[in-house]
Parts: structure tokens; sequence; C-alpha cells
């Protein structure tokens, strides 16, 4: 299920994250977006087999989160990198 988060930062970076219900780095990344108001796209990968798929080849790997920030792919939540690629 993609879920649009609709708040406005982050320099108009196209930021995904593949996650799932029950993954702590998932919610923590999650909160970190919403309290920086960065628009982001959710992808729960537990529920969404195509999304799965798509990530693990992206990613190599099914441990989430998995997070794009344009085309810079972060593995875990990493808040120095997101803040640097980010521009906060």
């Amino acid at each position: 299920m993609d879920n649009t988060n609709n708040m406005s930062a982050g320099g108009g970076k196209n930021v995904t994250i593949y996650s799932t219900p029950t993954c702590h780095f998932c919610h923590a990344a999650k909160e970190f977006f919403k309290e920086n108001k960065i628009e982001f796209t959710d992808n729960d990968v537990s529920n969404d087999a195509e999304k799965r798929n798509e990530m693990v080849k992206k990613s190599g790997q099914m441990g989430v989160p998995v997070i794009f920030v344009d085309n810079e792919m972060i593995i875990g939540f990493d808040e120095n990198k997101l803040k640097s690629l980010l521009g906060i």
C-alpha cells in the first residue's frame, strides 16, 4: 500500500521507504521524516509482494527499512546520512 504523507520540506527530493509495521527502525525513520516535515512514500512490504520484490531487486536484501532519497539508497535508519542527503 502506497501512503504518501503530505508534508513539504527536503528540497523537493523524492523520498521512499520500504518498511514493515513491526520494524522499530522503520517507525523511527518515519517519525524523523514527520518531525522534519519531509514528504515520503511508505511501502509496506509485509503486505505487498510486488513492493517487496522491488525492494529486494534494488537492495539485494530482505531487511527493512530500505530508504531512497532520489536515487541514493540507505539501508537501515541512518539519521546523519538522511540529514546530509535532505539538507537538514
